[in-house]
């Protein structure tokens, strides 16, 4: 192993990607905020553009894209184990709430919620804060402004996973029309370790899995198999990230009546109160249809199409950067995703944090907090909970 990708590199990896899986509330817009936070603004892994790229990447990609965005940081920071280890430290600690949560599920306390709304109008401050600093580095123009602001209106009068990927395919297009002056010839490499072949390879074994795995389920009929297959498909197919997939996972599994409207609820209101990605509600759901066997099963089966992806994805990415046209439709395509942030901060950031005058004075608090005083996001967190009850006490 190389020094760059030593047992240091590799701790620094689990460390810091432990502490996102612990703190970062809110849902895949404010994860992304945290990750700027904390791997870009703080730690310098990656400059502004290539975690714009890589959200870009990501956003193509079906999955969790924010989940898929720690999985490269790790992989460009540590090669393919640094990416596991980073997926590893930013999902376990959900994973474990959610089991646990299952298995204590008929005398288990379903939450507090004074502490789950200040977790939101803690997003609601770090979604904002991210919001600026991206708009700063990808719309300094006033048609990367225009682009952005239509990605935006169009979200939020159509609000769907594919009017999500038209946008982005249009400001792709856009961008290879209107930014022939903006290309570089320069560019910074990313540091990716993997293969083209591997890449290759990777997406290969996912094309292979999604044929082949329906056809062991039909012949087979065994019940882990059956959700293996339910959850490889959905996590290799569903757009959107977690607020997609889970209404999703609902039609494949209440209306067949192996759990009911409130069991699937009752996890899914738990899903939103606790930090890293929503698709591991996917591990409360096995638990509570086959124990601690079945929430290994679903959660690799869920994730494992985004290793795949995003493994088959990197080693491409460079040479495309390095071409004027790709660069053109980057230019475009990262414009669209701070519209489509900025939408999400309308809803359902700001429409399910900020309910009341009260609520905006602790958001611009918290904004003030991190952006005038740089406190990090992890303290953010604690100074909004205790705001939150504050608040609460008072009225």
């Amino acid at each position: 192993m190389s020094s760059k990708y030593s047992l240091k590199t590799l701790i620094e990896i689990f460390l810091v990607s432990s502490r996102l899986g612990l703190t970062s509330f809110g849902g895949p817009v404010a994860h992304l905020a945290y990750f700027k936070e904390e791997y870009i603004d703080r730690r310098k892994w990656l400059d502004e553009k290539m975690y714009a790229d890589i959200i870009a990447l990501c956003q193509f990609l079906p999955g969790p894209a924010s989940s898929q965005v720690g999985i490269a940081i790790g992989m460009l920071r540590g090669g393919m184990l640094g990416g596991v280890i980073s997926w590893f430290g930013f999902t376990m600690p959900s994973i474990l709430i959610l089991v646990i949560f299952a298995l204590l599920y008929q005398t288990f306390s379903f939450g507090d919620g004074t502490f789950i709304h200040s977790l939101k109008i803690v997003a609601a401050a770090v979604v904002l804060h991210a919001i600026i600093g991206l708009g700063k580095k990808l719309t300094p123009d006033r048609t990367r402004i225009a682009i952005a602001l239509s990605a935006a209106l169009i979200m939020l009068l159509y609000p769907s996973a594919w009017m999500q990927l038209l946008i982005i395919a249009g400001a792709g297009l856009l961008g290879l029309k209107l930014f022939s002056n903006k290309t570089e010839t320069n560019v910074k490499p990313f540091p990716v370790s993997i293969s083209k072949k591997t890449g290759v390879f990777s997406l290969l074994t996912l094309g292979s899995l999604l044929i082949i795995l329906p056809v062991i389920n039909r012949f087979t009929d065994h019940s882990l198999i059956s959700l293996f297959d339910t959850f490889f498909r959905v996590g290799a197919l569903v757009f959107g990230g977690g607020h997609v997939v889970l209404p999703m996972i609902e039609r494949e599994i209440v209306p067949q009546g192996v759990l009911t409207a409130d069991q699937f609820l009752a996890g899914y209101g738990m899903a939103q109160a606790v930090p890293g990605p929503l698709f591991t509600f996917a591990s409360y759901l096995g638990t509570m249809l086959e124990g601690i066997t079945g929430a290994i099963v679903v959660t690799i089966a869920i994730f494992l199409p985004s290793f795949l992806l995003i493994t088959a994805a990197l080693p491409f990415l460079n040479e495309l950067r390095e071409r004027a046209s790709f660069q053109k439709v980057l230019i475009g395509v990262n414009a669209s995703v701070v519209g489509i942030l900025l939408a999400a901060f309308y809803d359902p950031v700001i429409k399910s944090s900020i309910l009341a005058p009260e609520d905006f004075a602790l958001a611009a608090i918290l904004f003030a907090l991190l952006s005038i005083w740089k406190l990090p996001a992890w303290m953010i967190v604690i100074v909004g909970v205790i705001g939150g009850y504050l608040l609460q006490w008072i009225s």
